[in-house]
């Protein structure tokens, strides 16, 4: 009996928070272990599909770069990083929307939709939906900057009752251009901020961002961010999150976050209890 009572206080714990945020948008970029890990993607699925039901609107924007390095090596096509990026030829950049739009975000899809959700994959390019800009042409070739986002093919899609699961290609204003590999968290950013989403949530693989003695740091200004950069606590991979986030919430988004993936129900423990588990930046 004592089980079933603890399981009702939770429940009743959730519930301001179910009140809070039905109805709001809340766009989750989908990365890391949580993205490669069978159990962990089982569990993400429910996760986003109960949010759905209790009427939260999710939209999810997902990376892929280890599986696109799988395919390259497959396909023994040459790809080298230059700061962080990954160089993108017309060759490589073909095998990069083959898998983002293709395997990883119809994979996604199917699953939410086999837990009871109504998902539907789109690329950046469905509907110019995003439009971008070359970073370095010379340098880092296909890859983008994105200049201008439209909400309205998202926007579409969750009034039908779907949640859109997004693969970060943007268009160019070139006719027969390839587009452009756009880095997921910065994607993630400019999605929110169009959408002036409720939240933004980030699943990685650290429990948050972390100082320099490795400790979770709950909550972050713009100002206090631009310290831990100078002293180079912020730094590598957190870099474009921290940044994707600071573009959210000067967009209009409420509150983002940067959780740790790789705990069960991590989108749960953020979203519905008072604690929480990883960092708010607002």
């Amino acid at each position: 009996m004592k089980e079933k009572i603890d399981q009702a206080k939770i429940l009743l714990e959730a519930l301001p928070y179910i009140k809070r945020y039905s109805n709001e948008i809340f766009v989750i970029k989908y990365g890391g272990s949580a993205q490669t890990s069978p159990e962990l993607k089982d569990k993400f699925a429910r996760d986003i599909v109960l949010m759905y039901l209790v009427g939260i609107k999710p939209v999810i924007v997902h990376g892929g770069g280890s599986a696109i390095g799988k395919m390259l090596d497959r396909l023994q096509v040459d790809s080298h990083f230059i700061d962080g990026l990954r160089v993108t030829d017309a060759q490589v950049m073909e095998v990069v929307e083959m898998v983002l739009s293709g395997s990883i975000n119809k994979e996604i899809s199917a699953l939410l939709n086999e837990h009871g959700a109504k998902a539907i994959g789109v690329s950046g390019k469905d509907a110019s939906m995003l439009k971008a800009q070359p970073v370095d042409m010379a340098k880092y070739g296909y890859v983008g900057d994105i200049t201008e986002v439209n909400p309205k093919i998202i926007h579409d899609l969750i009034d039908e009752k779907f949640i859109p699961v997004i693969a970060p290609i943007a268009t160019a204003s070139i006719s027969g251009h390839p587009g452009f590999n756009i880095n997921a968290d910065i994607a993630a950013g400019h999605i929110a901020a169009s959408l002036k989403a409720h939240k933004i949530i980030f699943m990685t693989d650290t429990a948050g961002v972390l100082d320099c003695e490795n400790e979770l740091i709950h909550t972050l200004t713009k100002d206090e961010i631009d310290r831990y950069k100078e002293k180079g606590t912020i730094a590598g991979g957190m870099i474009p999150k921290v940044d994707a986030c600071l573009h959210a919430v000067n967009g209009g988004v409420k509150k983002a976050h940067i959780i740790d993936g790789r705990i069960e129900h991590a989108l749960l423990l953020e979203i519905f209890t008072s604690e929480g588990v990883g960092t708010v930046i607002k």
